[in-house]
């Protein structure tokens, strides 16, 4: 009765009223392994659904955002960071009559390959693995090969795109020259989104941890986006909704539109951005913790090099090396997974 119907067909027409540069579910360059379409969701919102219901999503509920396993209860995790991400990246999207699917399931995906302890555990990961290591290219390797017993998840194109091409570690200001570029304007709504979520719920948790208040905040980046959370994620949404309306109406001939923020909330976003690393991401007080995680990494990756047969087998299937296979099990652990394991092994 489903396929008589076809629902994921009626979904396809509607999306014809998407704006000229939306990416069409029909249109999507397709999957690794061409797959048969389903009879009630568009690919894009079947990608949605393998990502949500994947092991790595899960575990995102133990990931630590910024502050490394911390005690309280309303700390934001990788889970409810993706969740946030996911809602302004929709929010924009439907403002510019963009895919929505496309850009929630991007959104969901884009962090599943970030390590325990957050950028620190990445940082370490790279020190020591000689190929390097980046939270972006192993949420791809994830989808690609790890996940459903190694078979990986089959996405689109057009999702892969946007999650490898996500992350802006290591880049010096927002939009900036070294921003990079997704191949979708999906993928750029989700990128600059994941900026607004972070810069905002950093501080929140900065707050509640007692090393920032809310007179700490910088003047000049307050008056322009507001005193509050909610405040603050108004003016940054509303800011790249109106300066990117023009993809809305631009011709598919014409070259692609830009996401983008005006020069005052984007002067405004940086002013923030740069004040979190200077008192919240690298502070000298937060150098305990963090050292306490580098120990955990570095122990935990030389263990198990030396010990080969104590990595569980699922990561044999498409490791080349023992090097990328403990990459690999390391990447995938939770915080607390990591800490209670490196005790038991040090017995």
């Amino acid at each position: 009765m489903i396929e008589q119907l076809n629902i994921r067909q009626m979904s396809e027409e509607r999306e014809e009223s998407l704006c000229p540069h939306a990416v069409k579910s029909r249109l999507s360059r397709g999957r690794r392994r061409p797959e048969e379409p389903d009879p009630v969701r568009t690919a894009f919102q079947r990608d949605r659904d393998r990502i949500i219901h994947s092991k790595s999503f899960r575990r995102l509920k133990h990931k630590t955002q910024v502050f490394i396993a911390p005690l309280g209860d309303h700390y934001v995790t990788r889970l409810t960071h993706t969740l946030e991400v996911s809602q302004i990246a929709r929010t924009i999207a439907r403002a510019l009559n963009l895919n929505e699917d496309l850009t929630e399931a991007i959104s969901l995906g884009h962090d599943l390959g970030h390590t325990p302890f957050g950028h620190v555990g990445e940082d370490v990961l790279d020190e020591l693995y000689p190929k390097g290591f980046s939270h972006n290219e192993q949420s791809l390797r994830i989808v690609d090969f790890l996940e459903n017993d190694g078979k990986g998840l089959n996405l689109t194109w057009e999702v892969r795109d946007g999650i490898v091409n996500h992350s802006k570690s290591q880049v010096e200001g927002i939009l900036g020259k070294d921003w990079g570029e997704v191949g979708t304007l999906e993928g750029e709504v989700v990128k600059i989104s994941d900026m607004v979520a972070y810069i905002n719920h950093d501080i929140g948790d900065a707050i509640r941890a007692g090393i920032l208040t809310e007179g700490d905040l910088p003047l000049e980046a307050i008056e322009v986006l507001g005193l509050t959370h909610s405040q603050r994620i108004n003016s940054m949404v509303g800011d790249i909704i109106k300066n990117s309306w023009d993809v809305r109406i631009s011709d598919i001939m014409k070259e692609k539109p830009a996401i983008k923020m005006s020069a005052r909330v984007l002067a405004a976003a940086n002013i923030l951005n740069n004040f979190l690393f200077k008192r919240v991401y690298n502070p000298r007080s937060a150098q305990g913790e963090a050292e306490k995680a580098r120990t955990v990494i570095r122990f935990l990756y030389r263990y198990f090099t030396e010990h080969k047969d104590k990595v569980p087998p699922e990561y044999y299937r498409h490791g080349e090396t023992i090097e990328r296979r403990v990459v690999d099990y390391i990447a995938g652990m939770t915080d607390q997974y990591a800490l209670r394991l490196a005790e038991e092994l040090r017995k």
